[in-house]
């Protein structure tokens, strides 16, 4: 087992990454109650597995299973959980702990920073995606129709827990989506790891264990140093911001298509890409630095073509993004491999022309 730390003084926290790590005992993060929130296809395979020792203990455990997808990361979902805090009297000690990827992670992490003003929250992370990027930094939320992740708060987990044995049971199309973050974080910063991932791809395709549990590592320490260098994204350039490299194009994909319907991490690919072709007609990358992050995204079984939506829905959707201050988009774009930078000056002729390019 592997223990990293986010340093945020009183708020910080360890990352456990590592097999069987869902039989740790939680006794001292946990009191006489927790309430466990999960979905209907985690449930199965890890719920009595985290609960078992927790009831041996005699604490009181509440399950909450959702519905599973992207399209259930609503008011109604957040909804569900408060009803059941209240009606098992959970009160400000009673920890919750998200079991499962993104979208239980946000959810969960929302109803904790909101349940009572606030009650102690522990990530364990099912998926790729989940334990490279959504389950560490303190990002929570639920979509709006007019925009993901719009409603929100910043809220710290006490732990998170990285257990890589669950990625056995992960989909195919799910381990491609997690290794759209691992990819952003080599482009935007680590260009030795970009050259590692290059070079072990087909090793991370194959999910052999010791490649994926590197990968984690080091996209944690990536997400780690940034978090504890910006954690609330004000840094005015450059900081946390930077881990949104192609998430405006992205975010806008999933909510033009409806959420659901592209994966977060196939969507965060597809706009890695107009981010890049963006960044070359900038003058910043050369066309074999294009040709260099696609064949990696795909071999990654990530698609490189965003959906036909228009370049003006595009950059509707694109203007509800948070990024955007004062009215002026700012996009993460890359000035060489390795190196991401926010933008507010591309001229709108050369974002609607990366976009269409991109597209099918």
């Amino acid at each position: 087992m592997l223990i990293l730390n986010v340093s945020l003084g009183a708020r910080s926290y360890p990352i456990h990454i590592g097999p069987a790590l869902l039989d740790m005992p939680l006794g001292s993060f946990v009191g006489r109650q927790v309430a466990i929130v999960t979905n209907d296809v985690v449930a199965p395979l890890y719920l009595e597995r985290l609960t078992r020792p927790l009831k041996q203990a005699g604490i009181l455990v509440t399950e909450i299973i959702l519905p599973d997808g992207e399209s259930h990361k609503n008011w109604e979902s957040l909804n569900v959980i408060y009803d059941r805090l209240l009606a098992e009297r959970c009160d400000r000690t009673t920890p919750i702990i998200a079991l499962g990827g993104g979208v239980v992670g946000d959810l969960a992490g929302f109803a904790a920073a909101t349940y009572q003003r606030g009650v102690p929250f522990i990530q364990v992370p099912t998926t790729l995606l989940a334990q490279v990027d959504s389950s560490v930094g303190g990002k929570t939320g639920i979509n709006h129709p007019r925009g993901k992740n719009m409603v929100g708060a910043f809220w710290q987990p006490r732990l998170v827990l990285a257990d890589t044995d669950t990625l056995n049971t992960l989909p195919d199309r799910e381990l491609s989506a997690g290794l759209a973050e691992v990819i952003k974080y080599g482009l935007i910063r680590d260009l030795p790891f970009l050259e590692w991932l290059e070079a072990h791809m087909d090793q991370l395709m194959a999910r052999d264990s010791a490649a994926l549990s590197y990968a984690i590592e080091r996209s944690c320490i990536n997400k780690a140093e940034v978090v504890a260098g910006d954690e609330l994204e004000t840094a005015p350039q450059g900081g946390r911001a930077l881990l949104n490299l192609g998430h405006t194009f992205g975010h806008a994909i999933e909510t033009g298509m409806g959420y659901g319907v592209w994966l977060h991490g196939e969507a965060v690919a597809a706009g890695i890409l107009m981010a890049v072709e963006l960044s070359r007609r900038l003058g910043w990358l050369a066309a074999a630095d294009v040709e260099r992050v696609q064949r990696l995204l795909v071999r990654a079984g990530l698609p490189v073509r965003g959906p036909a939506l228009g370049a003006a829905q595009y950059l509707d959707l694109m203007g509800h993004d948070k990024k955007v201050i004062a009215g002026r988009l700012r996009l993460v774009l890359l000035k060489r491999l390795g190196e991401a930078v926010t933008w507010a000056d591309a001229p709108q002729a050369e974002i609607r022309a990366a976009i269409e390019a991109c597209c099918e």
